[in-house]
């Protein structure tokens, strides 16, 4: 009895300091942010820790070979993301955006399946009583949602501009032409806006704000970069200032 026990608690400790390593290997970002790859990765170390605890007559090396198999393919393909957002896009997704300018895109929410009261639950978190006093509200790949709240300027003159408003999104008709029309009425407040993400120019983005690849390879020349591929990261700043960041050989 006392050394079914024993080994119980042996094998506990043992999966313990295993699954904390295999944690430290993957990295914080298992820990801040959980997309659903690394969910699935985190469930599977669960599981397979769980047999091998419950099963004393069970080799431990079972145990350990898939544990060891699943940390190495989460490092595997978290290397490779960090040098293709194809692959980021395709095992994280892409936010969605939900409001812009006070508007849900509904169509948007349905392909995401994500209801009004998630939204209003959210919103409510983040001390925001209507959807008409947001910016813009992004749903990230984790499922958080992050809110940008109009500015004070814009909540006094929205009675004005409403009118106007609606005439645009009848005439839209979807979120692709919706996201597209927000450079008319953008401003700079609250929301960096990526422009170049490894090397490659986010169109959608430069869109958005009403400018083109001219401006922004004179904006990228104008801090010593000459080619879009040599750009790890060019944002667009809240105060309408553009960060470039270089690729470096390491």
């Amino acid at each position: 009895m006392f050394q079914h026990i024993s080994t119980h608690i042996f094998l506990t400790m043992i999966m313990y300091f295993f699954i904390f390593l295999s944690m430290r290997i993957m990295g914080k970002r298992e820990i801040g942010k959980l997309s659903v790859f690394d969910l699935t990765i985190s469930i599977m170390i669960a599981e397979i820790a769980v047999f091998v605890i419950e099963d004393i007559e069970r080799p431990i090396y079972d145990g350990f070979v898939p544990m060891a198999t699943l940390v190495f393919i989460q490092v595997f393909i978290a290397r490779l993301s960090l040098k293709s957002r194809t692959v980021r896009l395709f095992v994280d997704g892409k936010p969605s955006l939900i409001i812009s300018n006070g508007k849900l895109h509904r169509k948007e929410m349905r392909k995401q399946r994500y209801n009004i009261d998630d939204l209003l639950l959210q919103l409510r978190g983040q001390n925001i009583n209507s959807p008409a006093d947001v910016e813009f509200a992004i749903l990230e790949t984790s499922g958080q949602l992050t809110v940008i709240e109009k500015s004070k300027e814009d909540t006094s003159s929205e009675a004005s501009q409403k009118a106007e408003g609606e005439k645009k999104d009848d005439s839209e008709g979807n979120l692709g032409k919706d996201f597209k029309s927000i450079h008319e009425q953008i401003r700079y407040e609250g929301l960096p806006i990526p422009l170049i993400m490894d090397g490659k120019v986010q169109m959608e983005n430069l869109d958005m704000i009403g400018k083109d690849r001219f401006w922004l390879r004179s904006q990228i020349r104008e801090k010593g970069v000459r080619n879009f591929r040599d750009v790890f990261l060019c944002s667009l700043d809240h105060k309408g200032a553009v960060y470039v960041d270089p690729i470096r050989s390491e």
